[in-house]
C-alpha cells in the first residue's frame, strides 16, 4: 500500500447549497442512502427521511425506522462457549411505531411517485430552519394531476414532539380527495448480517400490545418491551378538513379525512406526533400526557412550531456556525455535519450520543468512547449545557460501572463499558470491548476538558471528581510494577481495533498516566479548598489516605514503549516486532480488512485500523515534540487502513501539526465529507457522529491549531491553499471568542464576556471588554 493517504473519489451528490441538501429526484438506487441523509432528530426522537406516503421501491432500497435515543430492549447474549464476567446481556435501540404515514388517495388512485409521472419534485433539508420539505407535481395513471407539499418537523425545544403538514392541490380535476394518516405498530429491528457494524441479533417483534386508543383523532398504541419491561406510548393526532373516521386493523391505527377535491383549492392536513416512555415518567402518566401535548401543538399550529425551531437553531448557529471561504462543497459538509450532531445528543443525563445517532441501527445505538474524544469538545466549546449534560450521563452509570468493575475482578474502582445504552456492558466480543479500559481514561479527559473550559466547580464536587478518583483506582487494580521499576499495564486493547490484547499499549498507557495525575491532583485541591466535599466523596470511595500518593507514584513510573533506533513511540511492546500486513497484495475489495480476515489473522500483523499513537499525539499534545510528532506521523500512516470512520480526522489535525498540509487538506476532507459523499459505503445505515465532530475538530485543532492540554488556550492558525479564509468561534470560561483566518492574519473578537487570555503561535494575547480585537499578522 501506498504512504499516502488512501481517499476515495467524491461521490457528489447534491449541489453545493451551503446551507440546504437538495434532492431532485426520488432515486431507487440512492433512496436507502438518502433516508439517513434526510433524517430528522431532536436528541430524542429520531426519523428516518422516507416520505410521508411510504416508499413502493425494489426490496433492500429502503429502511423506514423511527427511534428514541436510550429507550432500548435488552436480552440474553448466547456464548457458545462462555467465560466467568463476560457480557451477559446486550442492549439494543428499538425501531418504535412509525407514526409518519399520509396517504393520498384520488378517488380510487392512491398517490406514489414511483406509479405515474412525475412532473416536478424537490426536497429539501434546511439546515437553518430545521425543516424537512418537498415539492412535487404528480400525474396519475388515470391522468389527475395534483400538486403535494410537506413539512415535517422534530421539534428541538420540546424532545416528545415531532409534526408533518401536507397540502394536496388538484390540477386538472373536480373529484374526492382522501387523506389517511396512519400509526403502525407493526415494525421491527433491523437483523445483523455478516457485518458486525449493522443490526441486531434480536428476531421478531419487541414491543407486546398493551392497549390502543382512537376518538377524534386521536390515536395512541400502548406498548411494553417483553424483556427490558418499559412502557411506551406513541400517539397522534391529526388535524384535518371534514370528519375523521378511525379505523383498527391488528397495530396498525388509521385516521382518515375524505373532502371534495376542488381544482385549484388545496386542502391541509397536520399530524401531531408524540413518543413518551416509562424511561421519563411514570406509566400512568404517559397516555395524558400524550394527549395534553398533541392538544397543545394542535392549538400552536404548525407554523409556530417551525418558528420555535428557526429560533432555536438560529441560537445554535450564532454559537457554533464555522465559516469556509473558498469552498462550497465543504461548507455544505460542515454544515450538514453540525447539524447531525445537534440532532443526535442526548440532553437529559440519562442519555448520550450513539455510533449513528438517531439515525439508523448500525451499532444497535450503542454508546462508545466516540462521545467522549470526538464529539464531547464540539459541544464544550459551542454549546456547552449539552456537554455538562453528556457528563451527567456518565455520572448517572457510576453505579454500573462500580458493578462491571467488581465483576472484572477488581475490589475497588469503577471500570465503565465499552459499549452500552444503560449501563452495563454490552460487548459480545472482549477482545477489541471489555480490553478497552482506556475508556475510563477518556471519560476523566473529557471531564478535566470541561473543567478547564467552564470552571465549573460545583460540578467537580458534585459528581466529576468522585467519577475521576474512582475510574483511577482500576490502573493500579490492572497496572504492576515490572523488574525494571516500572508500571505496566498488560493484556488490553488500545484504540486500534486490529491490534488486540497487547502489553503496554501507548496510548493507554499515556492517557492512564494523565489520568492518575489529574485524579491525585483533584484529591490534593478538594482536601484544600472544599474539605467538606473531600470528606464525603472519600467516604462514598472508603478512599484510603495512601491512595492518591500511590496514583502520583504510578503515573511518575509509567511505561511509555519508545524505540530508539526508529525514534518512534511504540505502539505496544510488540507491534514493532510483527511481520507487516502485505499491503501491495490486498485488493481494494478486500477492505475493511475485519469483513474478509479472521480477527487472529489481522492481531499477528502490523497493521492499525485507525489512529492509535498518533491520536495520543493530538490529545496529550504538550508532551510532545515535534519531530517526534512527525516521525510517529510517517511511521503509522503507512501501516494504517483508516477502516473506522474515526481515523482520517485524526490523521489531518496531526498532519496540519507538523507541517504536512496537503496530506492535512485530503484527510480532512475525507471526514468533511464522508456521510454526504458515502465514501464508507455504509451511511445507509446511520450516520458517523464521530466523523462529522471530527471536522469541527479538523477546523479548530487542525488548521486553527487550538489547543488546551495543560489547562491554556493556544493557536496556531494556517490557512489552506484552496481556501480564501474560515471562521469558527468556540466558548470558554463564560466568553464566546470568534476566530477568523484569512490571507492577511488571523483576528481575534470576543464576542461576549469580560476577558480571555490565550496565545498565537506562542504570543501571548489578552482580549477585553474595552479592547474586544485582535489583529495578528500573517
Amino acid at each position: 500500500m501506498s504512504e499516502e493517504p488512501v481517499i476515495q473519489p467524491p461521490k457528489q451528490r447534491f449541489a453545493p447549497d451551503p446551507w440546504c441538501l437538495r434532492e431532485t429526484a426520488p432515486d431507487p438506487a440512492t433512496h436507502f442512502l438518502h433516508e439517513t441523509l434526510f433524517a430528522l432528530g431532536n436528541g430524542y426522537i429520531g426519523v428516518r427521511g422516507t416520505a410521508e406516503e411510504g416508499w413502493s421501491g425494489p426490496a433492500g432500497t429502503s429502511r423506514d425506522g423511527t427511534y428514541l435515543n436510550g429507550f432500548y430492549e435488552s436480552e440474553p447474549i448466547h456464548y457458545p462457549e462462555t467465560a466467568y464476567a463476560l457480557a451477559k446481556t446486550n442492549q439494543f435501540m428499538l425501531n418504535v411505531p412509525n407514526a409518519k404515514g399520509l396517504a393520498i388517495w384520488l378517488d380510487e388512485e392512491r398517490f406514489d411517485p414511483l406509479q405515474g409521472t412525475l412532473d416536478a419534485y424537490e426536497r429539501s433539508l434546511d439546515l437553518r430552519r430545521g425543516v424537512l420539505e418537498r415539492s412535487l407535481r404528480w400525474t396519475s395513471p388515470s391522468g389527475k394531476s395534483i400538486a403535494v407539499h410537506s413539512r415535517r418537523v422534530v421539534c428541538f425545544d420540546n424532545k416528545h414532539l415531532l409534526a408533518l403538514e401536507i397540502t394536496v392541490t388538484p390540477l386538472n380535476f373536480s373529484g374526492t380527495l382522501r387523506i389517511v394518516a396512519t400509526l403502525d405498530g407493526a415494525v421491527r429491528n433491523l437483523e445483523a448480517g455478516d457485518d458486525p457494524r449493522v443490526g441486531s441479533a434480536v428476531s421478531g417483534a419487541s414491543l407486546e400490545l398493551l392497549s390502543a386508543e382512537q376518538e377524534d383523532g386521536f390515536s395512541a398504541l400502548v406498548q411494553r418491551t417483553r424483556n427490558s419491561g418499559f412502557t411506551l406510548v406513541s400517539a397522534t393526532l391529526v388535524d384535518a378538513p371534514g370528519t375523521v373516521r378511525c379505523s383498527r386493523a391488528a397495530l396498525r391505527l388509521e385516521d382518515a379525512c375524505e373532502v371534495p377535491a376542488v381544482q385549484g383549492q388545496p386542502v391541509r392536513a397536520t399530524k401531531y406526533v408524540s413518543y413518551h416512555t416509562s424511561r421519563d415518567y411514570p406509566e400512568s402518566e404517559l397516555l395524558p400526557r400524550s394527549r395534553a401535548l398533541l392538544d397543545a401543538a394542535r392549538r400552536d399550529g404548525f407554523d409556530a412550531l417551525a418558528a420555535r425551531q428557526a429560533d432555536y437553531l438560529a441560537d445554535f448557529w450564532r454559537q457554533a456556525d464555522v465559516e469556509i471561504d473558498g469552498d462550497d462543497l465543504l461548507q455544505q459538509g460542515i454544515r450538514f455535519n453540525q447539524y447531525h450532531l445537534l440532532q443526535s445528543a442526548g440532553r437529559d443525563g440519562k442519555t448520550n450520543i450513539s455510533a449513528k445517532g438517531v439515525t439508523g441501527e448500525g451499532y444497535e445505538g450503542h454508546y462508545f468512547w466516540d462521545t467522549e474524544i470526538y464529539i464531547f469538545p464540539f459541544f464544550l466549546y459551542n454549546k456547552p449545557e449539552i456537554a455538562r449534560a453528556l457528563l451527567e450521563y456518565r455520572w448517572a452509570g457510576l453505579e454500573a460501572a462500580r458493578r462491571r468493575a467488581r465483576q472484572m475482578s477488581h475490589p475497588k474502582g469503577a471500570l465503565y463499558p465499552w459499549r452500552t445504552i444503560a449501563g452495563e456492558e454490552c460487548s459480545a466480543y472482549f477482545p477489541a470491548g471489555t480490553a478497552q479500559y482506556h475508556i475510563n481514561a477518556d471519560i476523566a479527559y473529557s471531564i478535566r476538558q470541561y473543567l478547564d473550559a467552564t470552571g465549573d466547580d460545583d460540578w467537580m464536587r458534585a459528581h466529576g471528581a468522585e467519577i475521576v478518583m474512582e475510574t483511577a483506582r482500576i490502573w493500579l487494580g490492572i497496572g504492576s510494577i515490572d523488574r525494571h521499576g516500572r508500571f505496566v499495564i498488560n493484556e488490553v486493547t488500545g484504540p486500534d481495533e486490529y491490534t488486540a490484547l497487547v502489553n503496554n499499549n501507548y496510548y493507554t498507557n499515556a492517557m492512564a498516566q494523565a489520568h492518575l495525575e489529574f485524579a491525585a491532583a483533584l484529591a490534593a485541591r478538594l482536601a484544600t479548598e472544599f474539605p467538606a466535599d473531600f470528606s464525603r466523596i472519600a467516604s462514598a470511595m472508603a478512599l484510603e489516605a495512601g491512595e492518591p500518593e500511590a496514583w502520583r507514584s504510578a503515573a511518575a513510573k509509567m511505561h511509555l514503549p519508545y524505540d530508539e533506533a526508529l525514534g518512534i513511540h511504540e505502539q505496544d511492546d510488540s507491534f514493532l516486532s510483527k511481520k507487516r500486513w502485505d499491503f501491495d497484495s490486498t485488493p481494494a475489495e478486500n477492505y475493511p480488512l475485519l469483513l474478509h480476515y479472521h480477527p487472529m489473522v489481522i492481531y499477528r500483523h502490523q497493521v492499525c485500523k485507525q489512529a492509535d499513537v498518533v491520536l495520543a499525539l493530538l490529545l496529550l499534545s504538550s508532551r510532545f515534540g515535534l519531530d517526534d510528532k512527525r516521525r510517529d506521523f510517517d511511521y503509522y500512516e503507512a501501516v494504517t487502513t483508516h477502516d473506522s470512520s474515526l481515523s482520517s480526522c485524526i490523521f489531518s489535525i496531526v498532519a496540519a501539526e507538523v507541517g504536512y498540509a496537503d496530506k492535512a487538506y485530503d484527510y480532512f476532507m475525507e471526514t468533511a465529507r464522508m456521510d454526504l459523499d458515502d465514501t464508507h459505503g455504509n451511511t445507509c445505515h446511520g450516520v458517523h457522529t464521530a466523523a462529522m465532530a471530527g471536522t469541527w475538530l479538523g477546523v479548530a485543532q487542525g488548521f486553527g491549531g487550538m489547543r488546551t492540554d495543560g489547562g491554556t488556550l493556544r493557536f496556531a492558525p494556517t490557512l489552506p491553499a484552496r481556501w480564501r479564509g474560515y471562521r469558527f468561534r468556540i466558548h470558554l470560561r463564560g466568553c464566546l471568542l470568534e476566530v477568523g483566518v484569512a490571507a492577511a492574519g488571523t483576528r481575534y473578537r470576543l464576542v461576549q464576556g469580560d476577558a480571555l487570555h490565550f496565545s498565537h503561535h506562542g504570543k501571548a494575547i489578552t482580549l477585553t471588554a474595552a479592547q474586544p480585537e485582535h489583529m495578528e499578522a500573517a
